[in-house]
């Protein structure tokens, strides 16, 4: 049965299915291409996700790794059917570079996002004033308009899925006392920390949590990330905004220790209520 993630993690889920069969049945990529008559490099770049597969194709790779339960193989083509829509990000694609709109793929389809943010309110919690206040700072006038639209849809998208991913959110303090568009309109920020915090009391999957100045040095110091957890067997992925989207288990584990070190020093959810409340006041 197809699920509602998004193109980007059904094809992923598919390669891996298929990568996992093939290795169960002790045979090579050669092997395979061999016998399918295929080029080894057609199955190279399917297993790599740089080619879809056709269903006559996919058939014939499920009957050479001996799948014979027909639930099984209607799963994997509904995958497969999922992985070959057109994705709603894909009309950014001349205004956002290709490496961030895989991002946007995977936590189209996460199940948990787990975010940690150290000078801007995370995209997915952003108003639409407080996102072209940050975004006017950092990019040429054009391009603007593009960047907000993307992450306003980013969150409606979120908004519409079933099942909702759960979102867990840590801001360092500067976050929220940062007066971000104060020369453009007072109302922006304290407008941005009243959404927050509504957000995070209103929906039960929502956590936000501040990380007080007072805790002194930090593993979020580094600079933000966002760790995307997957149903269905997909290996974490890590994006660092400096970097790509990556499935290393060791980069996996350094950022769910970092989380962990974060964990035990931000404030709770009363405390962390108090601290937004505070700032609001006083921007």
């Amino acid at each position: 049965m197809a699920t509602d993630q998004g193109p980007v993690v059904q094809s992923a889920q598919l390669r891996g299915e298929l990568v996992r069969l093939r290795k169960d049945s002790g045979l090579t990529q050669e092997q395979v291409a061999a016998d399918l008559e295929w080029s080894p490099s057609k199955l190279i770049r399917v297993e790599g996700g740089r080619s879809s597969i056709t269903k006559v194709d996919l058939d014939a790779l499920l009957a050479k790794y001996g799948v014979t339960s027909e639930s099984t193989r209607e799963r994997l083509q509904a995958l497969n059917r999922g992985a070959r829509e057109r994705a709603w990000w894909d009309r950014y694609r001349d205004d956002i570079s290709p490496t961030y709109l895989e991002y946007v793929g995977f936590e189209a389809g996460a199940a948990f996002i787990r975010q940690f943010e150290s000078a801007y309110v995370p995209g997915t919690m952003q108003t639409p004033a407080y996102a072209e206040a940050i975004t006017e700072y950092s990019v040429n006038s054009a391009r603007v308009k593009p960047i907000v639209e993307l992450r306003l849809q980013r969150q409606s998208e979120l908004a519409q899925r079933s099942p909702q991913p759960r979102r867990y959110y840590v801001v360092d303090e500067a976050v929220i006392r940062r007066n971000v568009g104060i020369s453009k309109d007072p109302a922006i920020m304290p407008d941005q920390l009243r959404y927050m915090a509504d957000k995070a009391e209103r929906e039960d999957l929502v956590t936000l949590r501040v990380m007080p100045f007072k805790a002194g040095a930090h593993r979020g110091l580094a600079g933000p990330f966002t760790l995307l957890e997957f149903d269905g067997g997909l290996p974490d992925v890590l994006y660092i905004d400096a970097g790509d989207p990556r499935n290393y288990s060791r980069t996996k584990e350094f950022a769910q220790w970092s989380l962990s070190q974060i964990r035990t020093r931000h404030l709770t959810d009363a405390r962390a209520a108090r601290a937004v409340a505070t700032a609001r006041r006083s921007n």
